[in-house]
This record gives structure tokens, C-alpha cells and sequence, in this order.
């Protein structure tokens, strides 16, 4: 009679311990996810149950079906918001630029050039590692590189002496920084294409030799950009921690836009960018002067940059006089290399047409108003691809009027001061054959050009009927 009393105990034992076993793991198939150690709990629980060899065969099914159901979770949910894993796009194989985007725990230490990515206590990612150029071109061979990691082991990286709560964008200057030109493609575009999605609130970071004068001369529209000081990563010792880090620009192409590579959600385009400088600068005019639209009397002006030492222009006057001719107040200036952005911004901004020979000059058609002209003169020797993609097609884009000059060989200096049997004048090809070097010595410092007038009013006209053309 005691046995038998004794095994209905054991028998309701068993069922009252099933019944718990079963009601356990049905709450817990909703918690599993966000406790991952929920499997080992269930594991450790039935190892300590009496009568283990009962239910041994019952718990290690429970325990592979609970494995595979929170592994089938993890597949559509991931990890939960308090273990985030790192997003990470690292491109070394794209034919202008080196960057890095990383989502997570990302530490950079600039006396060491060094980007550790820390995973998640979620995360089992193998190590990796990326040399990162941040300059926006690849080409500019005197920019040092960052060492980017993906580490295996959170313990490995070094512990943060400044935390940030904002994202970081990280950026080389040197490269051909220092000319206006690049100064704008290479540096500003990029930075504004990589911040604009965090509406002022990012951490800007600059690396490698950099020249304190850089960072004054264009401190409107890094301001403009960020609320934050820019903070010089050379020689710095701390261990700066981020949520987000951009490691390097990304250049689109030569000097333009390409929509669908802006992160964030917005389209942005080179208007976008120009006007986000005409509002760093304060520039009143956002349209040129149309003699359509305009009081009688008031005429377009038209600024003829006349560079000093090369390229210059041989018949200047003759110039200003056949716009005149043309129906444009006219000012002769050379823009200076050094001079203060806010002003030359300004300057430009109060002309509807700029004329210019080839050069860095060319850049400042950033601040002309959309619907203004720029008319480039390509000095003689093949030029026209480079003139056209530098500065040409940038000002299709921004919004202007782009008119080319190509200059004649019987316009340029180079027929009298070389001769006609010369390689650079029969065969230009060959001079660019031999780099950028020799034919920049030859073309771009020793040419000056003398316009032939008729075929520059010619130009002139179709300036002013564009203008005319504007309502």
C-alpha cells in the first residue's frame, strides 16, 4: 500500500514538474530574444532537477528547439537595442576615394592613426582590417593612412579618455589642399555631402599636417556645417569614442554631385551646395540682372579676371571694349589667391557674367547667382576635356550658363615663342604623353593668348541673350 501511494507521488511529481517545465518555456519563447542566455538558464535548470535521467532526453529537445527558434529570430530581428552590432562599409576599390562608414562603438586615437570598431557583447565578427586614405583622392600620394580594425575581442580596445555623442565625420587635409580649386572638390563638397544629414550636429575631425591657416581661411563654412571647433587629430593622445564615424570623404567625382551616393534620405545637387555657401557667406543675390525684368538703364555686369604672371590676356582692353559693345558694365580684377573668402565671395556674387582663362580662378563660379554666366577661355594645346570637366560641366550643374573660348593656335604665344615645327605645337598629344608636369610647364605657364574680338563678341552675345532670356 506505501508503494503504491509512493508512486502516485512520484507520477504527480513528474506531472507537476512537466507542468512548470512546459509553462516556463512558453513565457520565455517571448523573452528569448532579449535574454539570450535564456537557453543555458533552461540547460542549468535541468541539470539540477531531481531525477534528471527522466527528463534528459525531454531537455535536450527543448533546448535545440529553443536554440533554433531564437537563432530564426535573430535572422529577422537581431540582436536587441541594447546589443547593437556594428554596420560597417569599408571601400578601398572605388576609383577616386578610400572611406569608411561605421555604425556602433568606434574609437580613434590620432597619434596613433588608428580606428578600432569594438563589437557588441552580441557580435562574434572575425577581425578585419582596412587602410583608409582620408583625403577624397585616392591620387594625393602624401596623405598619410588611418588603420581602420574591426576587432575580435571588446577587451582588446583601448579604453575612451572623450566620449562623443555626436557623429564624427574624420578628413585629411594636404593632398593638393591650398588651391581653390580642390580646396572645394576635394574638401568642402565632400564634407558637406557627408554632414549635411546631421543638421549641424557633427563632431568634424581633421588629420595630417595640418595647416592652421586652412582651417581659418574657411572657418564660415565649416561652421555653417558643424557647431562644434574642429578637432586637429595630430598628435592628439586621447581615445575619442563615437556612435558614428565617417572615416574619409567620399568624392563623387571630379567637382560634382552624384544624387543617389548622398547618405541620408534627401536628393541632394550642386544648387544645394551652392546655396548652402551663398548662406555661409551672406551673399544677397540668388538671381542675375535680366535687361528683360530690369529697370531701363541697368546693365548685367560682367567681371574679366586678367591673371598676372601666366595666361594672361594680351588685348585686355580690347576685351572690356567688346563687352561694352555688348551691352555689360565691365570690371577688370585679378582675384587673389590669399585673399579673405567672405570677401571675394562677395565680390563675385555682385556680377552676373565672369570671363576667365583656365585656372583655379574659375572655382569662384561657386558664388555667382544661379542663372549667371561663366564664359572660360581654354588656352590652346588640348585642354578642352580637362577645362570642360573641372569647371565646365560643375557649372551646368550649379545652375549657370557655361560658354566655352578655345583659343586658336593663332591666338596663343606659344606658335611665336616655340615655332610651328615644335612637338608641342605639331602634336600636343605627345606632350601629354609625357605627364601632367611637362605639359602643365608648357600650356599652362608659358601660354599666354590674345583673343581674336569678333569671335569673343560673338560669345558676348550669346551671354547677354541668355540673360535676356530670363523672366
Amino acid at each position: 500500500m506505501k508503494t503504491s501511494v509512493q508512486s502516485h507521488i512520484n507520477v504527480g511529481l513528474i506531472a507537476g514538474v512537466l507542468f512548470v517545465l512546459l509553462t516556463y518555456l512558453v513565457v520565455s519563447q517571448q523573452t528569448a530574444i532579449s535574454r539570450p542566455n535564456v537557453v543555458t538558464t533552461v540547460a542549468q535548470w535541468l541539470s539540477n532537477t531531481p531525477n534528471k535521467q527522466q527528463f534528459e532526453g525531454l531537455g535536450e529537445t527543448v533546448v535545440a528547439t529553443k536554440e533554433q527558434q531564437i537563432a530564426d529570430k535573430q535572422l529577422i530581428q537581431g540582436p536587441s537595442e541594447t546589443e547593437k552590432p556594428n554596420k560597417v562599409v569599408c571601400s578601398t576599390e572605388e576609383r577616386l576615394s578610400d572611406y569608411c562608414e561605421v555604425d556602433g562603438d568606434v574609437r580613434i586615437n590620432g597619434k596613433a592613426w588608428s580606428v578600432d570598431i569594438v563589437p557588441s557583447g552580441w557580435s562574434s565578427s572575425e577581425r578585419r582590417e582596412w587602410k583608409i586614405r582620408p583625403y577624397s583622392r585616392r591620387s594625393a600620394s602624401n596623405v598619410d593612412k588611418l588603420n581602420v580594425t574591426q576587432l575580435q575581442d571588446p577587451a582588446a580596445a583601448p579604453p575612451c579618455t572623450v566620449t562623443h555623442h555626436v557623429p564624427g565625420v574624420v578628413f585629411a587635409l594636404g593632398g593638393y589642399s591650398g588651391n581653390a580649386f580642390h580646396d572645394n572638390a576635394d574638401v568642402l563638397l565632400p564634407l558637406f555631402l557627408a554632414s549635411l544629414r546631421y543638421d549641424r550636429e557633427v563632431q568634424f575631425l581633421v588629420i595630417n599636417r595640418v595647416q592652421p591657416w586652412w582651417l581659418g581661411k574657411y572657418r564660415l563654412a565649416l561652421r555653417r556645417l558643424s557647431r562644434y571647433d574642429v578637432v586637429t587629430l595630430d598628435g592628439d593622445a586621447h581615445v575619442r569614442c563615437f556612435p558614428h564615424l565617417t572615416v574619409g570623404l567620399r568624392l563623387h567625382k571630379d567637382f560634382g554631385v552624384v544624387p543617389e551616393w548622398v547618405p541620408g534620405r534627401r536628393r541632394v545637387s550642386m544648387p544645394d551646395f551652392t546655396r548652402f555657401l551663398r548662406e555661409a557667406y551672406a551673399l544677397p543675390r540668388g538671381a542675375p540682372v535680366s535687361p528683360a525684368r530690369e529697370p531701363a538703364g541697368k546693365k548685367p555686369r560682367l567681371m574679366l579676371i586678367q591673371r598676372q604672371r601666366t595666361r594672361r590676356f594680351l588685348n585686355g582692353e580690347e576685351m572690356v571694349r567688346a563687352a561694352e559693345a555688348a551691352g555689360f558694365e565691365v570690371t577688370v580684377t585679378d582675384l587673389v589667391i590669399d585673399a579673405a573668402v567672405d570677401e571675394q565671395a562677395r565680390v563675385v556674387n555682385s556680377f552676373d557674367v565672369m570671363v576667365g582663362i583656365h585656372g583655379a580662378g574659375m572655382t569662384n563660379e561657386v558664388f555667382l547667382p544661379p542663372g549667371g554666366v561663366l564664359i572660360q577661355v581654354v588656352p590652346w594645346g588640348k585642354l578642352d576635356l580637362i577645362a570642360r570637366i573641372e569647371y565646365g560641366e560643375p557649372a551646368a550643374d550649379m545652375g549657370l550658363k557655361y560658354l566655352c573660348y578655345n583659343v586658336t593656335l593663332e591666338e596663343s604665344s606659344l606658335l611665336e615663342l616655340l615655332g610651328r615645327d615644335h612637338p608641342a605645337i605639331k602634336d600636343p598629344d605627345s606632350i601629354h604623353r609625357k605627364g601632367w608636369a611637362v605639359m602643365f610647364d608648357i600650356y599652362m605657364t608659358k601660354q599666354d593668348v590674345r583673343l581674336d574680338i569678333t569671335r569673343f563678341a560673338r560669345t558676348l552675345a550669346e551671354a547677354m541673350d541668355h540673360l535676356r532670356s530670363l523672366q
